[in-house]
This record gives structure tokens, C-alpha cells and sequence, in this order.
């Protein structure tokens, strides 16, 4: 597709970044120039401690000196398994620094899923947050799991303040269940250690990679995404060209209340706002909106990351509306559809546009961006990155044009060779001339934004007419009684699929006819629900998305749906 996108780019933002690439043969290269730049700037913020990048870059080559000092070499994967701590960023960085691929672990794995990631990756080294050792307890005799690091709550937050926050979460609070690890390392002694051992930085490429994230647990077993250094950095390189204008460079805050172990917050927050000497405030529980609250109010953040579930809960806390936005630079939007209700109560509240944004964990995943200085919510997702092609295809490799809705293709550095050990996954994935089929619908504007319509396996077929669910959950996200909702395709014997809406609602008393008589004064006959069920909650995903397939399979008795007409699946 012709890049009609390119003339639509803010001042001062670049077409193609592949020059710039070259200044990094490495992500280790990208941290310690950064750690050298900003030596006494935060870092990294959490529970009120400050870490410093001078300190960040001491613990982390700690952590990588143990690291070669027990045998890890260049291409071992190690496992991290730990929400939003001090010690994530010490271990990813000091991972990379040894020249280990770094597995990102959800701390919510079951031990079953646990097994499976960790045996699929041939991880031996976990580090995991005492929290969650029970379950890497359990996994353990099914792993190739030689290496056992386990670390606390308050292990990296002073002399007195981590003891203390320690023996809260154990005792008091009672959060960390019991396990039995006897070979177990304590994160803190392995630090110590790690000073008395010799470092030595190993000669790593583009080429090599740097992560395996796992994806398609909702649709599948769980296969491993390989990213590589070139990857993360080419989407470093592309972010940061599209923010820098708006931003000074050692002076920002942004807050990261997505977990870092996911390519979203991974991507932008720690990796983009590195090469920025900016502070990342972390949050360690973002469903606590009090406490979540209770410090936003103690920095002058300037940016901030998230979901839509994450703003709404966020607008729909007293406190947070009386929080000084007056510093606020960007809000990015991404990982699920922002809803235009939801973007307008934002800007009313903080004055400042969520910019809505769109990637995949196989893009690095930064594919689109909307400008920064748009206010207005249009609905878009963006523009296509520096040095990312974009093609909309009809299912197979033909191109589409300007205004068709198809299948949103990718081409760029940023995107994935391929899966780890699936080569029959990768070959599906990829057109013959090397764009990414990415399983979204969408399609391409006269200005060169893109539009995304659904999921290709979420979209609904009622009597043969498409039906996105994103843009119900749209419209039914401006009922006044509706907190949050979720739309799926369910069989019916007269139209082929019907729609069925699941809601969660602050009235009590609202029924399902006044739910589906609101549907059907804003929307066609067809694409109205049928059915309404009230929850109390919804399946999500690590970053709160809410979870379609699983609502799917709840009507299908544990059973994938059928394939849909004309469809891939």
C-alpha cells in the first residue's frame, strides 16, 4: 500500500529509522549509554524508594556476574516471574547484560501453565517473588529448572523499609502462601555474591534474542514470540521518534501500572522512557485504585500507559479526579479498544487525550500511534510508525485498497522472525513476501489512518452481515448504568450467530429489555444483543483486557466455537 501515512506525520518525526539502528548493536549498548548519561537520576520508583540508574547499573551487573559466575552463557533462557518490583528491571537488564534470553513469566500462572512455558522455553534459571513460589513449587519436578532465585516484596527497598515491608506481606498481610524450595537462592544474597564475581560482556547482534513472550494462551496453547535485540531496539527507535518532540529528555516521570513482563509496558514504558532518562513510577497492584491513587499523588508524573478497563477504574475514583494533572504530557492507550466514552470523561478529567495506540506482541509491538498533539478521539488507531508497511489483504495476498475492510498486514524491523519451535505456526503466520498476518480487520483511511474493525476470530456473522464486537461494547460503554461490558457470537438456529452482551452494572434494578431497547436506539436490528447477562466480573488477561474466548467457551461447555464462514481459523 502507497504510504499516503508519511504526510500525515507531526513535525520533527522521521519516515524510516533504520539509520539510527546501527547505534545500537545491542539493548546492553541502549542501557548503559543511558546508565551513563543519567547516572544520578531515578530510575525507577516503588513504595517510595528510589533507585537510581548509577544503582540499577551496579545491581544489575551484579546479577549478571552470578549469573556467568553458575555457567549461563550466551542464548540460555531465564525465566522471571515477578509483578511490578525494583527487582524486575535489576534482572532483565542484568539478564540481557549476561547475554541470556529473558522469559517473561505471568506470576498467575497455574502450575500447569508454569510447566508449559518453562518447558517449551528450556528455561533453567527462574526468578521468581516469594509470593508466587508455591506455584513454581509445584512446577518444579516438571521443569528443566536447574536454578531457584527467590526475592521479596521489600528486598530492594533500604536496610530498614524492605525488612519491614517483608514481614508485613508475610505475616501480617499473610500474601506470601507456604512453599518448601530448599535449594532456593535468596535474591539478595545472590547480589552480594555477584560483587565478588568477575563480569565479562558478551558480543551480542540484532540477531540474537533478547525475549521469548508468550502469546495465544486465549486461542490455543501458548506458543513462544521471539524477539530479538534488533527487534526491541528498532521499536525503541520507532517510539521514540514519534514522542521525543513532546518530551525533555532526564525530566520525565511516566507511570507503569501495566506489568512489565508484558511487551506493552516492557516496550514503552521501560525500554522507550530508558533511552529517555525518564522515572518509572512502578505500581505494584493497579486493581488497589486507593492505594494506586495514593501515589500518583506523590510525583509530578508526566506520562502515563494503560488499558481501557485501567482509565475507567481509574475516572471512576473521587480521589484520582482530584489528583494535580497539570504536568501530564501523554496518556497512551493501547492492548484493547479505547472507548470514545472513556477518552472523553479522560479529558475532561486530566485535560490531557488518551492517544490511542496498536501492536502486537509478534511487532514489538509498536505498529501504530496517533499523533500526540490530536485531541479530539476519532476513533482511529493511528498512524503506521517510521519504517513500518502496512497492507489490508482479502484473506490471502491480495491488497486491498483505500477504505476496504480486510486483514491488517504488517511489514517492519520491529516485527518477529518467527515462534520459538514452531515453524509450522510461523509459516502460517507470514504472506510469502514477509508481511505479518496479524488476524485484526481493519482498514486504511484517505489520510493513511488505521481503522481497526475486530478481532477476525472475535467478529460475529449474524444472517451473513459482519458484526464487530468492539463497536457494540461502544456503544453500550455510554449507558449511564453500564461499568463495563463485553460482546460475543453465540450459535442461533435462524440467523447463524446471534450477539450476546455480558455487563457489569452499578443499578441493581436495570434488566436486560432496558439494556437491549438502549442497543436498539443507536444500533442496526442485527448487531443489537439478544441476550444480557449481569456479572459481578469479567475474564481478563494479565493487563485486564477482558477475555472474549473465554466468555465464548463458557457457551460452549469448555468447547471452541465453530469456524466462522469464509474465515482462516
Amino acid at each position: 500500500m502507497n504510504p499516503v501515512w508519511h504526510q500525515q506525520y507531526p513535525p520533527g518525526v522521521p519516515t524510516d529509522i533504520r539509520g539510527q539502528l546501527k547505534e545500537y548493536p545491542s539493548l546492553v549498548s541502549l542501557f548503559e549509554e543511558s546508565c551513563a548519561r543519567f547516572v544520578r537520576n531515578t530510575a525507577y520508583i516503588s513504595m517510595g524508594t528510589r533507585l537510581s540508574y548509577g544503582e540499577l547499573d551496579e545491581a544489575s551487573r551484579c546479577f549478571a556476574a552470578w549469573l556467568q559466575s553458575i555457567g549461563v552463557r550466551k542464548g540460555d533462557r531465564i525465566a522471571l516471574m515477578m509483578p511490578n518490583l525494583l527487582q524486575y528491571p535489576v534482572c532483565l537488564f542484568g539478564a540481557w547484560r549476561a547475554g541470556a534470553v529473558v522469559v517473561n513469566t505471568n506470576p498467575l500462572y497455574t502450575p500447569d501453565e508454569l510447566i508449559h512455558q518453562l518447558s517449551d522455553a528450556g528455561a533453567e534459571i527462574i526468578v521468581v517473588a516469594e509470593n508466587f513460589a508455591h506455584t513454581v513449587e509445584q512446577a518444579l519436578p516438571h521443569t528443566p529448572l536447574k536454578h531457584v532465585v527467590v526475592t521479596g516484596v521489600g528486598d530492594l527497598l533500604g536496610k530498614v523499609k524492605g525488612p519491614l515491608t517483608n514481614f508485613v506481606v508475610r505475616k501480617v498481610k499473610k500474601l506470601v502462601p507456604p512453599y518448601t524450595l530448599p535449594a532456593a537462592r535468596q535474591f539478595t544474597d545472590i547480589l552480594v555474591s555477584g560483587r565478588r564475581c568477575g563480569y565479562q560482556r558478551p558480543a551480542l547482534g540484532h540477531d540474537d534474542l533478547a525475549c521469548l513472550q508468550y502469546t495465544g494462551g486465549t486461542t490455543g496453547v501458548a506458543k513462544g514470540c521471539m524477539l530479538t535485540h534488533g527487534n526491541l531496539i528498532a521499536n525503541v527507535c520507532q517510539a521514540h521518534a514519534w514522542i521525543k518532540p513532546y518530551l525533555v529528555e532526564g525530566k520525565e516521570c511516566i507511570v507503569t501500572a501495566l506489568p512489565l513482563y508484558h511487551i506493552f509496558a516492557l516496550l514503552a514504558n521501560c525500554l522507550t522512557f530508558l533511552k529517555l532518562g525518564a522515572c518509572n513510577l512502578l505500581i505494584l497492584n493497579p486493581k488497589d485504585i486507593p492505594a494506586f491513587v495514593k501515589a500518583l499523588s506523590t510525583v509530578r508524573f508526566t506520562a502515563i500507559t494503560g488499558v481501557n478497563t485501567l482509565f475507567n477504574a481509574l475516572l471512576s475514583n473521587s480521589q484520582f479526579r482530584k489528583l494535580d494533572f497539570s504536568h501530564l504530557k501523554i496518556t497512551l492507550g493501547g492492548g484493547m479498544a479505547v472507548q470514545e466514552a472513556v477518552a472523553q470523561r479522560w479529558l475532561e478529567v486530566t485535560g490531557t487525550p488518551i492517544t490511542q495506540a496498536y501492536g502486537l506482541t509478534e511487532t514489538s509491538p509498536a505498529v501504530t500511534i496517533n499523533p500526540l498533539c490530536q485531541r479530539e478521539f476519532t476513533g482511529s488507531i493511528g498512524l503506521p510508525v517510521p519504517s513500518t508497511e502496512i497492507a489490508i489483504r482479502d484473506g490471502g495476498e491480495e491488497d486491498l485498497g483505500i477504505g476496504e475492510i480486510g486483514e491488517i498486514c504488517v511489514r517492519g524491523p520491529q516485527v518477529t522472525p518467527g515462534y520459538w519451535n514452531r515453524p509450522d505456526e510461523t509459516e502460517k503466520a507470514f504472506d510469502s513476501d514477509g508481511f505479518l498476518r496479524t488476524g485484526d480487520i481493519g482498514l486504511v483511511d484517505e489520510q493513511g489512518y488505521l481503522f481497526i474493525k475486530d478481532r477476525k476470530k472475535d467478529m460475529i456473522v449474524v444472517s451473513g452481515f459482519n458484526v464487530y464486537p468492539n463497536e457494540v461494547e461502544a456503544v453500550i460503554a455510554e449507558h449511564p448504568d453500564i461499568v463495563e461490558a463485553a460482546v460475543v457470537g453465540v450459535p442461533d438456529e435462524h440467523s447463524g450467530e446471534s450477539v450476546k452482551l455480558y455487563a457489569i452494572t452499578r443499578n441493581p434494578a436495570l434488566t436486560e429489555e432496558e439494556v437491549i431497547r438502549f442497543c436498539r436506539s443507536k444500533l442496526t436490528r442485527y448487531k443489537c444483543p439478544r441476550q444480557v447477562v449481569f456479572r459481578q466480573d469479567l475474564p481478563r488477561s494479565n493487563v485486564g483486557k477482558i477475555l472474549r474466548r473465554a466468555l465464548r467457551d463458557e457457551d460452549t461447555d469448555g468447547e471452541a466455537p465453530p469456524p466462522l464462514p469464509g474465515s482462516s481459523e
